[in-house]
């Protein structure tokens, strides 16, 4: 396959077109993510965000197809109701940036001009901003708060460490823009904090999860077995659909551009949510080289009391911004 950014986007109409033939209840599809931007690609790899909306309950939520080595399909399955109060959704912090410019496949009874006429209604006024922030912000607090003060150390303790740092960040990067996805996390917020009038969020970002001490040797050092755990995980069928084997190209790619940029620092947070969602759910005697990256990172047992503590002043000051 030729890649490129028109290629793919005809990948999509035909996908949705062979789903047509099957699925009589597609009420509508469209193109979101990556693609609807100018530079998709990262590491010449990238993904198809694709939305079906389907008049009732889909039977699967998400689905990831492999294309090719560097591509896949990854799709979201919709029910028609959650698209009913389209003002609501203007304020959505997530639904509500994906239906302002999507690319449309398929329509049917004027889904699209029905639902854009309320999300773009006011969409960028301060007030509507700010609520798709603040609920980002808010979710991210509450994040914090279900952490244990202290507990066993393990991976789900890390998953809402992070959970809390992804939202905080993009309560910040919804100020100038879209949402931030996993790959360009760390390589895009500097730019969407300084936007936002606060680029020292950057470096406190950055501190939280120990990016500093991600140089190229240490990544390199740590690939191959975030790769064995990966693979292994995503046999489970339990595992977040971000470990999904169509994707193990897609982050391996990504961590080879972001060194080759000399930003290998960027590559953290990919790295690590992927191989802690994958830890999560195998068996302990596979943690053992993942706490040795915690311990490099200050993500560890001993180190997680002062993490804790740092990220509560992140949130203060994303709070603050808010204010």
């Amino acid at each position: 396959m030729n890649i490129t950014r028109e290629n793919l986007i005809r990948v999509a109409r035909e996908t949705v077109s062979r789903s047509l033939l099957t699925d009589p209840e597609l009420v509508a599809a469209y193109l979101t993510g990556s693609l609807r931007t100018e530079d998709p690609f990262l590491g010449n790899t990238t993904d198809i965000d694709i939305v079906y909306v389907h008049a009732g309950e889909p039977k699967i939520h998400r689905e990831i197809i492999p294309l090719t080595p560097e591509i896949h399909l990854d799709i979201i399955h919709n029910p028609r109701s959650l698209y009913d109060r389209p003002k609501q959704l203007r304020i959505n912090s997530w639904l509500g940036p994906e239906l302002y410019d999507p690319l449309p496949l398929y329509v049917t009874r004027h889904f699209f001009e029905f639902i854009q006429a309320g999300v773009r209604d006011r969409y960028y006024e301060p007030a509507n901003v700010q609520a798709r922030a603040r609920h980002l912000a808010e979710n991210a607090r509450q994040a914090w708060n279900a952490l244990p003060g202290s507990a066993s150390h393990g991976p789900q303790v890390v998953l809402g460490y992070l959970k809390s740092i992804f939202l905080a960040a993009n309560a910040v990067a919804s100020l100038a823009g879209t949402p931030l996805t996993d790959r360009r996390f760390l390589l895009q917020f500097p730019e969407r904090a300084r936007l936002a009038g606060k680029p020292a969020l950057a470096g406190g970002l950055f501190n939280l999860l120990g990016a500093n001490e991600l140089d190229d040797a240490t990544l390199a050092d740590l690939l191959p077995e975030w790769e064995q755990a990966f693979m292994e995980a995503s046999r489970n069928p339990v595992v977040d659909r971000r470990i999904a084997a169509p994707r193990l190209g897609y982050y391996k790619a990504a961590f080879k551009a972001l060194q080759e940029n000399k930003t290998p620092q960027a590559s953290t947070w990919p790295l690590m949510l992927t191989w802690t969602f994958s830890i999560a759910v195998l068996p302990p005697t596979w943690s053992v080289r993942w706490r040795s990256a915690c311990v490099t990172l200050g993500l560890d047992e001993a180190s997680f009391t002062a993490r804790l503590e740092e990220l509560d002043h992140f949130l203060d000051s994303v709070e603050a911004l808010l204010d």
